[in-house]
């Protein structure tokens, strides 16, 4: 007996005991919370076509099996196994984000549940903006990394905390060519630089990653994947800046952009973790 036959034997017994009501309840709740999380997952990440083809296939296949009696019921447990599968491998990066994101650490002010001033959100907004476009002017490679407290402990050690606020002026020099931090990344979480020359892991996914794209970009995006930050990362070479987000990276960003970028971690994602 093949896995298929298995698995069908096992249905078929599960729905064909005395409770048939009860257990065909059960099923029914069960397969509508796996393919609500399935469908979820794939339009979060913007998969509308295997949406669309996952519920073709199982309409056509409720169509199908509801007029030949012989037709093994087990389809509708075999073929979500066979989207599931496929969903594992095709995005595996995603998953593993989701899996390892440890739960956030709030800092001082999220416990005391303090919000942001307008005023002050804008000179963050403004400083961070400030500080990359200057060292994207002058080629200053540099990574920032903008986090909601849930950086694990092990990355902030492998820096030294700083606990500051934020200005133009210290991020450029933290960055600044030869200094002791400036081979690190910058953590920053909501209007604080936390650390600063912090160790970050490299991508695992190589072939995603453009060749002319160096150890610094790797990292920017490594620790996107693994865990829901943002990484800011500008190039040594070029002076490029990018922005990298659960394991993809947008190139060429400019102000519009980080503007975008940086308001929406302020007022949506700061926001969310303070609840």
């Amino acid at each position: 007996m093949n896995l298929i036959d298995r698995i069908a034997a096992t249905w078929n017994n599960f729905v064909g005991n005395p409770n048939f009501a009860f257990a065909m309840c059960v099923s029914v709740l069960v397969f509508a919370v796996l393919y609500f999380y399935m469908i979820k997952f794939l339009m979060d990440n913007k998969a509308q076509a295997l949406v669309a083809l996952f519920v073709a296939v199982m309409i056509i296949g409720a169509a199908v099996i509801s007029f030949p009696k012989e037709i093994n019921t087990a389809f509708f447990l075999i073929i979500p196994t066979i989207f599931l599968i496929a969903i594992m491998i095709l995005y595996s990066v995603e998953l593993k984000r989701i899996i390892l994101t440890r739960k956030p650490i709030k800092t001082t002010d999220l416990k005391h549940g303090v919000s942001y001033d307008e005023e002050r959100v804008k000179k963050c907004v403004a400083e961070i903006i400030k500080a990359l476009q200057n060292m994207s002017k002058n080629d200053v490679g540099a990574i920032i990394v903008l986090s909601t407290g849930n950086v694990p402990t092990q990355v902030l050690d492998s820096g030294v905390k700083l606990d500051s606020d934020i200005s133009s002026e210290l991020i450029e020099s933290v960055f600044f060519p030869k200094t002791p931090l400036h081979d690190g990344a910058m953590i920053i979480n909501g209007t604080k630089i936390v650390a600063a020359g912090c160790f970050l892991p490299l991508s695992q996914n190589v072939d995603n990653i453009p060749k002319d794209l160096g150890s610094r970009h790797r990292a920017g995006l490594g620790v996107t994947e693994t865990i829901d930050v943002i990484s800011l990362i500008v190039s040594e070479e070029t002076g490029i800046i990018s922005i990298a987000r659960a394991g993809k990276i947008v190139r060429y960003a400019d102000y519009e952009a980080l503007k975008k970028t940086l308001t929406r971690y302020y007022w949506q994602e700061l926001e969310v973790t303070r609840k």
